[in-house]
């Protein structure tokens, strides 16, 4: 009788053009192109293989065609930070870099760390992910035309940096609308946008943002969505040493538009205006008073997504 093949580990290194996949402990690496057309072989060799977990890494986008296509097909699929797989490759002593190196070393974190299976997201919400990525960028080309125009004394040079800021203005209004048009498509999305826009401090882009770059809002509690998002204060303490606690890591767009959400928040929303207001007659400097600020914000929002319901001044605790 044929022994039934063991579970494997499994890591691919993801570039533009090429997927390399090495299976920990085993020999096994092959490699294929980055393409739509070759994922079915990809999906073949990886079902023959019986993976446990399959570990790729983040890579600005270039990973997104195939972890669908993988996660279509039922495979046990992870998308990991690449900083903690570097990490993890210099604590086992592998300093060298190939693209082979980089798919043995995602397959050996995958079989020791194990990372948990995470949902992904749904293709309406990487729809409305890349819009708002979008509309960040030309956000950001606009602040820097409008800089290079007071830098510029050449009339000429002003006109045509002119036409190019009502340009990004028409495309930022345009793109607006996608964006309002994609989250009427679902019901769940509008509930949850009413449900956030009730919020004193939160307008239309913290909204949306919240909705396609933070879908696990409303499913944790408030110390894990603050870690999440990364306005979580951390130790820093050792022996004796006790440092100061400090916020790293996380959602970095994201947490920069809940910082601002608070800073309308301290003037606008009662409940976050008591809380600044305490913390600074404590003695909190004032942007540490900003950041528990944010905390309180994500944690009440987290509340209300989770309960369904509006805000209500002065009633909302967390």
């Amino acid at each position: 009788m044929p022994t039934k093949k063991a579970r494997s580990f499994i890591g691919i290194d993801v570039s533009k053009k090429m997927l390399e996949v090495a299976v920990h402990d085993r020999e096994n690496h092959f490699h294929c192109a980055n393409l739509d057309s070759a994922f079915p072989t990809l999906i073949a060799e990886l079902i023959a293989l019986r993976p446990v977990l399959i570990v790729l890494e983040a890579t600005g986008g270039c990973e997104t065609a195939v972890t669908n296509a993988l996660h279509r097909a039922g495979l046990p699929v992870v998308v990991v930070n690449p900083r903690h797989v570097r990490h993890f490759a210099k604590a086992v002593g592998q300093l060298a870099k190939t693209d082979r190196l980089d798919a043995r070393v995602l397959a050996h974190f995958a079989a020791v760390i194990r990372p948990p299976l995470r949902p992904l997201k749904s293709e309406e919400a990487q729809q409305l992910e890349a819009l708002l990525s979008r509309r960040r960028q030309l956000v950001e080309m606009m602040a820097a035309e409008k800089n290079r125009r007071r830098m510029s004394s050449s009339p000429e040079i002003q006109e045509e940096i002119d036409e190019h800021i009502d340009w990004l203005k028409g495309r930022i209004k345009a793109l607006d609308k996608q964006v309002t048009q994609q989250c009427k498509r679902s019901a769940a999305w509008q509930r949850k946008n009413e449900v956030l826009l009730s919020v004193p401090g939160i307008g239309p882009v913290v909204s949306l943002a919240c909705l396609a770059e933070l879908p696990e809002l409303g499913t944790l509690n408030r110390q894990q969505i603050s870690t999440l998002v990364g306005v979580a204060p951390l130790n820093c303490d050792s022996g004796k040493h006790r440092g100061s606690r400090h916020i790293f890591g996380g959602r970095a767009y994201l947490r920069s538009l809940l910082y601002m959400a608070a800073v309308a928040g301290v003037r606008c929303n009662p409940v976050l205006q008591e809380f600044y207001q305490r913390l600074l007659s404590r003695g909190k400097p004032f942007k540490v008073a900003l950041v528990a600020c944010v905390r309180k914000l994500l944690s009440i929002i987290n509340v209300m997504v989770r309960e369904n319901t509006l805000w209500i001044d002065k009633a909302v605790t967390t």
